[in-house]
């Protein structure tokens, strides 16, 4: 059996009323970043934070009395867990969900406090299945697969639908990739709506799984990525090829890009997402020659993000962008020398965050102290600022983190 754009809108009828059928929104500020116009669908916007109700939702409605007497079991990293659980609960059926042992701790608790009982085996969501495969058996339930059903993948395109019914002439939409239920039912609605609109896929560097093999290659993943939600070994069995027919190029995206986008997404458009959910803007800003002058369409496919990771990626994104900087001076080991260091940073409205002097991990003169200041700035063109000033009275600063220049990393020591 292979998915249509009648069962896809069959599916969409189903779904009417039980999900959120999310705004897909134009971003001026991303699209003057980008160089193109960029469409954003806000799946996180789901009562889970993620487009995985459609899919999942879809294939329970489509079950038999006997089949829901049964109950449910699904493996997923996270999102599938929660889009099932809910969903299951809300029909009155059983759910059991089988999860990797490092799924983040957010994902875990939102299932379990949905009323699924939650399984934790395996290192990713391969071995998860095995597991869940094997219980599916011994319990005889309903298994119920993150991406490779026709059910989920019909339910998964519905986005597309709706894009396309609120921005009719994108030309461009780029999905991230895990197993690939997302972009196979997207990509038929949209190629089949639009012809000539091209489908991107994204990928992370760490987890290529369907670039290699639609390449031919050996699949050869990482251990961890940020984007766990796309972290998948095995391409669908079902997606594979709807991919192949469908999806003009898969792109790959690095773990700095990912953070990067994020953090845009946050601040720009103030919408929380995980690191897949980020992968399409990530990709768009990593080659933005590519997307020059297009309508882009992108899905914020999820917004699971662990607090303590994305309080990472917010503190890392500000030492990126230079608004936090560390910077390392040495300074006279005589009273009052660190109170006018600090007040020389003071008049140069440089926020003092943490302040720690040293004397034993250094090789400046015993008369003195090596001092590390974090800093908060404005940016980097106020972090130069600061470091001139310091020069201008006699310091001899160090950004061991962020440097001015390149030959910035040397030892701190009073002029």
């Amino acid at each position: 059996m292979s998915v249509t754009l009648d069962d896809i809108r069959t599916a969409a009828t189903r779904l009417h009323g039980s999900v959120e059928r999310t705004p897909c929104l134009h971003s001026r500020t991303l699209s003057r970043i980008a160089g193109c116009e960029l469409y954003l669908k806000f799946e996180n916007h789901q009562f889970t934070a993620a487009f995985k109700e459609r899919g999942a939702l879809n294939h329970l409605l489509s079950l038999s009395d006997e089949e829901r007497a049964r109950g449910v079991i699904a493996m997923s990293a996270g999102n599938h867990a929660q889009a099932v659980a809910y969903h299951a609960a809300r029909l009155g059926i059983r759910a059991t969900i089988v999860m990797p042992r490092h799924t983040p701790n957010l994902k875990v608790s939102n299932t379990r406090a949905l009323g699924a009982e939650v399984h934790l085996e395996g290192e990713g969501v391969a071995e998860a299945g095995d597991y869940a495969k094997r219980l599916a058996e011994e319990r005889d339930l309903v298994f119920v697969h993150p991406y490779d059903d026709e059910r989920i993948i019909a339910g998964q395109g519905t986005i597309a639908l709706e894009m396309l019914q609120d921005t009719p002439d994108l030309d461009t939409l780029v999905i991230p990739i895990g197993g690939g239920g997302l972009i196979a039912g997207n990509a038929i609605a949209a190629t089949e709506l639009r012809p000539g609109i091209e489908v991107v896929g994204v990928q992370t560097q760490r987890f290529p799984a369907m670039k290699q093999a639609l390449a031919g290659q050996q699949v050869h993943c990482g251990h961890a990525t940020l984007a766990e939600g796309i972290a998948v070994k095995q391409p669908g069995r079902l997606t594979l090829p709807i991919v192949r027919d469908r999806v003009s190029d898969i792109v790959l995206v690095d773990e700095p890009e990912i953070e990067r986008a994020i953090l845009l997404l946050l601040e720009i458009e103030k919408t929380v997402v995980e690191g897949a959910g980020a992968a399409g803007l990530a990709a768009v800003l990593a080659d933005p020659e590519r997307y020059r002058g297009r309508k882009v369409g992108l899905i914020l496919c999820g917004g699971n993000i662990d607090m303590l990771a994305l309080s990472s990626v917010i503190q890392r994104g500000l030492v990126r962008s230079g608004r936090i900087v560390r910077v390392r001076v040495a300074i006279p080991d005589v009273p009052g020398a660190l109170a006018e260091l600090t007040r020389l940073l003071a008049e140069q409205c440089a926020n003092v965050i943490q302040i720690a002097h040293q004397r034993t991990f250094t090789d400046i003169s015993l008369r003195a102290t090596e001092v590390e200041a974090t800093l908060e700035t404005l940016g980097s063109e106020h972090t130069r600022e600061v470091i001139e000033a310091l020069r201008a009275e006699g310091y001899d600063p160090v950004l061991p983190a962020n440097e001015v220049h390149p030959d910035e990393r040397r030892s701190p020591r009073r002029r």
